[in-house]
């Protein structure tokens, strides 16, 4: 199998939306914490992509990539580029997804990848992210240069559902 990591336009998401639905909706349902709680149908996973991240790629606030095995979208990672003014250095990382059958392979890895290059190309000398305090991905992301910035207690609901809610980490990478 061949791994690609590619950025897509609002049209090329478009046409990928419901693969995308359907990443977002597996992951979720394996306990990744990207803002869902259970119940989290696809329908509602299409919706997010439609009204949120769409407008955002097409008007050029927003950069996606998707990781594709052969033909078939297995990751997407996300920078966000639209900052206030005071704030036109930075970026953000936001909703890292691999598929849970194709986790450990290193699609998360290639997929910063993509997006630090990006990040660098677009001057972009701080980039932030948030993670739930101790999931794999924190390590990832260590690895990949963030440090830790500090964490907030309580701070999402966890994706169960339920009363329980789960601390985050704030983490930045300079560069």
């Amino acid at each position: 199998m061949t791994l690609t990591i590619r950025s897509l336009s609002a049209q090329e998401a478009e046409q990928h939306l419901p693969d995308l639905a359907k990443l977002l909706q597996a992951c979720v349902v394996d306990g990744a914490s990207v803002g869902f709680v259970m119940p989290f149908e696809v329908q509602e996973a299409a919706r997010f992509w439609r009204r949120n991240v769409l407008p955002s790629i097409a008007d050029g606030g927003r950069v996606l990539w998707g990781a594709f095995e052969d033909a078939r979208l297995v990751g997407t990672v996300q920078l966000v580029l639209d900052m206030m003014p005071n704030q036109a250095h930075r970026a953000e990382v936001s909703k890292m997804l691999v598929a849970p059958a194709f986790r450990r392979r290193g699609i998360a890895r290639a997929l910063m990848q993509a997006l630090l290059a990006r990040a660098e190309a677009e001057a972009r000398s701080l980039i932030t992210l948030d993670t739930r305090s101790g999931d794999p991905s924190q390590a990832l992301y260590a690895s990949c240069g963030f440090e830790v910035a500090g964490e907030i207690p309580g701070f999402a609901l966890a994706p169960e559902g339920g009363p329980r809610r789960d601390p985050t980490t704030y983490m930045y990478r300079q560069g």
